[in-house]
This record gives structure tokens, sequence and C-alpha cells, in this order.
């Protein structure tokens, strides 16, 4: 009997969004998933974790109905009642409304990030929010800091097609990690070095499994990759290989770069960067004599207080070396806005009033502790609505997050797939549907590509999508916009319309739209998205608390340590986990092990710790213990955990962040979770 294949695509919080096919049985359970072969992109190949997604899509702890909160905070399961579907949208519209009569609808905060990047189910929050007024939401938490970087020289988010990889004769994977985190990525670089003999260079501060596969690691401290920019910049002008006659023709100001890197010379950059001259040296030259070279930003950047200014250094060395108007040249950070949707009637962009205050998603411990410089002059948070993320781990300075999210006055309901810590810390929990039970579209970072997903299978148990649940809370609350009048399909059709991009029909029998444009748009050769048409090396921050300097530099604003403090945490992604998604799964976990600490083994020996003996980190927010591990390929300085494991998986119930800081990035906020300063010993 052949295989019933239903076409999809991947949700989750990764740059790829890959097209899917996946293995139907009986229309109730799926088999293996494998990466659509027709999406040229995707290329055939998804990450081993999605190809098991069997496992979390049939996994027995899935929420299947409703529950209502009955005993202590934080317990989970043990410590809830099952309710009806009515029962838990009655009361939680009560709760909404009770706190926004109290203390005024600013005192909700709808409260989401990217735990589906499907545009309808993840996004249709804020039609919710805007039509009631509720408080709005700056997503900081993953790219905030790098979006600025990016847009400050290029303009636009978008950059060159990952496909031309294949035409490269360098390719540069600059603060990312994909073979664990964007596996198709490799696929293309693997080719240009078959095809054309290609070179990987990969900066990052740790030997990563992308770094394993390099021709080239180079391992600067971390929050110091501008100043490695800003020395390769140097040498491409003293050395003859920048492109004066591209720099005039499409940058701003190529004359007053140069003299501003005058003094930014590998000597310079070796001292702030941990790197030695001579490799600086000779990666600039690399560099500087490939015109076909292709950088791939990865979202380390946006990690670290100098984060907009580190990408901003790195996007300025195309426009020095010419490398942009080359196939297979050129950069790439993220093409989320490469097409024009039009997402009014998705986010309520009609009845948003700018009026309402803005709440940074980064500092939750903050605003949830009642921080003035957060709330301004409205009123407390008292009712949280959550979807698609989980603060209780993810979010930064996890002390302040956990003291604010124990509040007895703080109603809280969350719409979740599992029991994370954050449905455990609820008054209500909903039960969600996965993206293979509901209707959405998606564009990607990495690709070119718009795609649609079909429902594949029925929802488990009573779940419901986030659309459905959104929609029944409005008519609870006398909300009349037609957006939740609607399906989610009918959503997608007016979007496609509105936009010029066909509708849901066609959309779902082709299953893409490649939004490729032509080359001359593609690589800027018709004008950079800026209001001058040209590249800007002198960047335009706008007025900000904390001032950034025009020119690329390295900005020292970072937690660079003291003799309390030496050492420098990096709490990067895993390659089974992806967030706190993925680390309820029995692979994953297996893969993963335990929490554990790669610190150099030079460092072992002078603390005195063998391999897999415990190591307490810890700063002024706290301490933890995780197990040790020596791995090189790192500066002695640099401690990495990867994760993101739950918080029951630490010794003492309290994950990483931990230690890291809610401290928001200019120009305009940030997460700063790589920026963090630690203490070693043993525990």
């Amino acid at each position: 009997m052949p295989l019933d294949i239903a076409y999809s695509t991947c949700p989750h919080d990764c740059p790829s969004a890959c097209a899917l096919e996946v293995e139907r049985i009986d229309g109730e359970r799926i088999g293996r998933i494998r990466g659509a072969r027709g999406q040229s992109y995707t290329a055939g190949v998804v990450c081993a974790k999605v190809a098991r997604y069997a496992e979390r899509q049939h996994h027995p702890a899935r929420l299947s109905h409703p529950l209502r909160r009955v005993g202590e905070k934080g317990v989970g399961t043990p410590a809830f009642e099952r309710i009806s579907w009515e029962e838990a949208l009655d009361e939680v519209a009560h709760r909404l409304k009770s706190a926004a009569e109290h203390y005024g609808s600013e005192s909700v905060w709808p409260y989401y990030y990217s735990g589906t990047m499907g545009l309808v189910q993840r996004d249709g929050i804020n039609r919710f929010r805007h039509a009631l007024r509720y408080s709005r939401e700056s997503l900081t938490i993953c790219t905030g800091l790098a979006d600025a970087g990016w847009r400050a020289g290029v303009g636009h988010k978008r950059g060159i097609d990952g496909r031309e990889i294949e035409q490269s004769d360098l390719v540069v994977c600059w603060g990312g990690n994909p073979v664990s985190t964007e596996v198709n990525l490799v696929t293309h670089i693997e080719r240009a070095r078959r095809r054309r003999g290609a070179k990987l260079v990969v900066i990052d501060p740790y030997r990563t499994p992308t770094a394993e596969i390099a021709d080239w690691h180079l391992a600067p401290l971390p929050g110091t990759d501008g100043a490695l920019a800003c020395a390769v910049m140097h040498v491409l002008f003293k050395e003859g290989c920048a492109d004066r006659e591209y720099m005039a023709r499409y940058t701003d100001d190529p004359q007053g770069l140069e003299a501003h890197l005058e003094s930014r010379d590998p000597a310079w950059a070796a001292r702030i960067t941990g790197l030695a001259e001579e490799e600086i040296l000779a990666f600039a030259r690399l560099y500087g004599r490939t015109k076909k070279s292709y950088i791939r930003a990865g979202y380390g950047f946006s990690r670290s207080r100098n984060g907009a200014m580190q990408l901003f250094a790195v996007t300025c060395l195309p426009s020095v070396s010419g490398a942009w108007a080359h196939e297979g040249g050129g950069a790439m950070y993220s093409n989320h806005h490469l097409f024009p949707l039009d997402r009014t009637l998705i986010e309520g962009l009609d009845v948003l009033d700018p009026k309402v205050r803005i709440l940074d998603q980064s500092r939750i411990g903050p605003v949830l502790c009642g921080d003035p410089s957060d709330l301004g002059s409205g009123p407390p948070v008292k009712a949280l609505f959550i979807q698609n993320t989980n603060p209780m781990v993810v979010a930064p300075d996890s002390r302040l997050v956990h003291r604010g999210f124990r509040r007895e006055d703080l109603f809280i309901c969350v719409h979740e797939q599992f029991m994370t810590e954050t449905a455990a810390m609820a008054d209500i929990v909903l039960p969600a549907t996965t993206f293979l039970e509901h209707d959405d579209i998606y564009t990607a970072g990495a690709h070119h590509f718009l795609q649609i997903a079909r429902a594949v299978l029925p929802p488990f148990g009573e779940a419901r999508s986030n659309h459905e649940v959104l929609s029944s809370l409005a008519r609870r609350l006398g909300v009349s916009h037609r957006g939740f009048t609607m399906s989610a399909l009918e959503i997608i059709d007016w979007t496609l319309r509105a936009s010029g991009l066909g509708d849901a029909e066609r959309l779902s029998q082709e299953r893409w739209i490649d939004g490729r444009p032509p080359f001359e748009t593609a690589h800027f050769l018709d004008g950079f998205p800026q209001p001058d048409g040209k590249f800007h090396f002198r960047a335009r921050w706008g007025a900000t608390g904390h001032p950034l300097p025009a020119f690329p530099d390295h900005v020292d604003i970072i937690d660079r340590g003291d003799a309390e403090h030496p050492f420098r945490l990096v709490p990067a992604p895993s390659r089974s986990f992806l967030n706190t998604t993925f680390n309820e799964t029995p692979s994953s976990l297996a893969r993963e092990g335990r929490p554990t600490a790669r610190l150099h083994p030079e460092v072992l020996r002078e603390l005195g710790i063998a391999e897999g003996e415990r190591v307490r980190i810890g700063n002024r927010r706290g301490s933890l213990v995780v197990h040790a591990r020596a791995a090189a390929g790192q500066q002695k300085r640099v401690v990495v955990v990867e994760g993101l494991w739950p918080n029951h998986a630490f010794e003492e119930g309290v994950g990483i962040n931990l230690l890291t800081s809610a401290e928001a990035g200019p120009p305009k906020g940030g997460a700063v979770f790589h920026d963090t300063s630690v203490w070693l010993r043993p525990a």
C-alpha cells in the first residue's frame, strides 16, 4: 500500500522554515517527516529532530483538555483539575475584563513569541491586543539588536539568496552554527565546496559542529566581532583589496570610513578579540582577494550589548570589497521582510492605537516585578495571556521572572501543547494544536519562499488553534473585528489577495511562491533600500539613551568581567533542542545527555576538575551546577553551556538564564544572553 504523503511547512523558530513531506497513517498519525525535494532551498533535507516529529506529535504528555489550577504554582499537572472549554474561556474572559475594568486595559499583557512562525497563528494575538487596547509588546528577545545592525547599513531585512552559495568561492559563517540550527544551509555550502573548491570559514567563540567541518575556524572572545570586522576592512584598504569604484557608486562615505579605520589595524583587533594578529591578517587577505565571497550572518550577533554595531560592521565588509556585485557574493542575515504582505487583517493594524504603551518582552522579569522604568505611568501588569513561548525558561534574569510569575495578584492563562514551566504557573491552561493540526502561511529568514501549511491531522484531544481561542475570547469580550469572524484559511486568502500574491487555493496547490527578485535588485545594483539608494557606512541610529558611533567600530559596552568574574558565558543553542521545544522528546534528551559546561582543558586543570565532574558557575545573580567537559577550540575565558534545558534538569531547579541579564542593548532593545561574565569553581 503506497504511503499517504501530505505537504506542510516547519513552523519552528529556525531560519529554514523547511518545506516538508509528511507520512500520514490512517489520517490519524504521522510517520517520518522529510524535506520536500521540490523546494530548492530545503532541497530534500530536514533536521533530525523534525524528521522524528512523530515523537512530539503523539507524545503521551501532550495537553489534551483545559485545566484550572487548584494547587500550588509551578507543580504541573497534579495541581490542576480538568474543566470544559466553556468554563475555561468564560473564566479567562472574566479575568481579563475584570483587570481592564479595575486597572485599565494596559494592565492586560498578551505575551507571545515564535513557538510557531506561522503568521496567522502567531501574530493574530496582536489583533486581539489592538482591538482591546491591551499593552503592546516589543519583540526584542531574539533579533532586535541584529535587525538594527543590518538595517543601519543595508536598510531593509533581505539579503543574497542562499541558493547562490553554490556559486561562491568563499563562505563565511559568522555568528551562527548551521550544522545544528540551519541544516539546509550546509547542503548548499557543501555543493560549493565539491563543485568549486570553495573555502568555509567559521567565526564563532567555540568549536561548534559547523566549525568542526570548516577549513578555518576563528574563535574571538564573545562581543568582539566588530573589532575583527574593522581590522579586516583596514587591511582591505591598505592592501588594495577595497573596490573603490564600487564604493564610489553604491556607498555613502567611503573616504570617511577609510579615515576612521586608519587606527583599527590587526594589532588593535588582536588585543580586543584575543585572536593572533597573523590570523586576522590572513583572514582579511583571503576575504579581500575572493570576490565571490558570501557571509552568512547568524543570530549570535543579537546576543550581546554591542550586537547591533557588530553586525553593522560585518555588513560593511562586502560593501568595501564589492562582493555584493557578484553572483555568489554579498551577505545574508534574514529575508523575513522580502514579501510585501499586507498584515492589516492578521494583526488588526486597522485598530492599533499608537498611544498604548509598549512593554519589552525581554524584560518580562522587571515588568512583572513592577520596575517603573518599564511600566512608565501605566498600571502594573495584572493579567498575562501567553501563547508560543516559555518565559519561565527562555527569558533573561530568571530570578526576577520567577518572582514575577509567583505573584498571587497576577492572573495567568497559558495556551500550550505541553505542561511547560510557564504553563505550570498558570491559573488556566488551554491545550494547543501543533502545526500539523491547523492552517497557516510562513515566510522565512533563510530563503525566498512564501509557503502554506494546511492541517494534516485532526486536533489532538480537545486542542484548539491559537486563532480559534483568540476568536472565542474576542466574542466573549464584545470585540467586533471581522478577523475574529473568519477562519484561518479565510484570513490567509484575504492577506494573499490584498498583497497581490494570488489566493489561498492557488498557494495550496502550488505549496510555495518563490520570491527571488531579479539579479539587479537582489544584489542592490539598482540601489540599496535606503532613502539615498546607497549602503550606509555612516549609520543613522536615531535618538537613543546610549548613542552608538556612526562608523563601524568595537563598542566597549559589554560585560567584560573582572577579577571576580573572569569568564565569559555563552549559553548557545544545542543541536537537539530548539529553545525549549523538543526538550520533552526522548531522542533529543538522549542525545544531549545533561547540562554541560564546555571548558578549555587548561581551565579544567587549573580548577582541579576532571572530565564529567560537577562545576558551579555563578555571578551576582546566583549560581548553578553543571557537569564539566574539556573542549578545545575556544579561548580560556570562554564557557559554553548548550541548551535550553528545562529548569528541572538542573540540580537546584533553575536554568542557565538565572545568570543572564535583562538589560536591554542599544539602540532599541534586545536580550543579551551571550554577554555574561561569571566565576567558576568546583561544586
